[in-house]
């Protein structure tokens, strides 16, 4: 450390370095809110079953305000806005049609020759895949917690937490619609479905934290602002 220099200013950011803007531009992100409100929109014109449709699509309603609300304190990754966009679509088509009779379902069930409409699956895949991206950036930015083994299992306890009581909603609203609730159960006969739908939430879970963790970091190190670019050459002969 030169003379006169404090601990602060030398772990300030070095002259010649550029700091990259953190999250995802305002445009863009105003762009997946427009498409986002656009596929909403389509997805509620003459639903299979209005009462489904708003059961499935709830989670929407309440998570873009609270990402709208946080977005000036807590910016998430690009990487995060983009799952999150991807898991509404999933929840906007299962709700217009129903799990049970999404198309693409059907045409998997027609391909592969399955005994059932498995759009739910995938569904219930992204249930834990999403999350697992999201819940590991908080994490890593608001606790203790740091990148390794640990980190790993509390993540995928959490979605399997949460897959776990997604299925008490489920239940409840089985006790209280009777009949009418079985389409937002979807589970086409099959008395295993609730633990097939806690298993694919852990396996999304796990397979978001191992193909994506390298991706997300890098992204989590542009948000701090700790990705800069390489000094240039005369300033190092300083």
């Amino acid at each position: 450390m030169r003379p006169g220099t404090t601990a602060a200013n030398a772990l300030a950011p070095a002259a010649g370095c550029v700091t990259i803007a953190p999250s995802m531009p305002a445009g863009r992100l105003a762009l997946l809110l427009a498409l986002g409100a656009a596929a909403l929109i389509v997805s509620g014109i003459a639903p299979y079953d209005r009462a489904t449709w708003l059961l499935e699509v709830f989670p929407i309603f309440l998570a873009v305000p609270i990402l709208a609300a946080t977005r000036a304190r807590f910016p998430l990754t690009s990487l995060a806005y983009y799952l999150i966009f991807a898991h509404a679509l999933i929840l906007m088509l299962g709700g217009h049609y129903t799990y049970a009779r999404v198309p693409l379902g059907y045409w998997v069930q027609s391909l592969l020759g399955l005994a059932r409409n498995h759009y739910d699956r995938l569904g219930h895949f992204a249930q834990g895949f999403v999350p697992a991206i999201v819940l590991r950036e908080v994490l890593l930015r608001r606790s203790p917690l740091v990148r390794g083994k640990w980190l790993f299992f509390v993540v995928t306890a959490c979605c399997l937490a949460f897959s776990a009581c997604y299925e008490f909603v489920e239940w409840w609203s089985a006790l209280i619609g009777g009949e009418a609730a079985a389409d937002f159960l979807g589970t086409q006969g099959d008395p295993w479905d609730t633990q097939w739908d806690m298993l694919l939430a852990t396996i999304g879970a796990i397979t978001a934290q191992v193909t994506l963790a390298r991706v997300h970091d890098r992204q989590l190190a542009l948000l701090s602002g700790k990705h800069r670019s390489p000094l240039p050459s005369s300033s190092l002969q300083a």
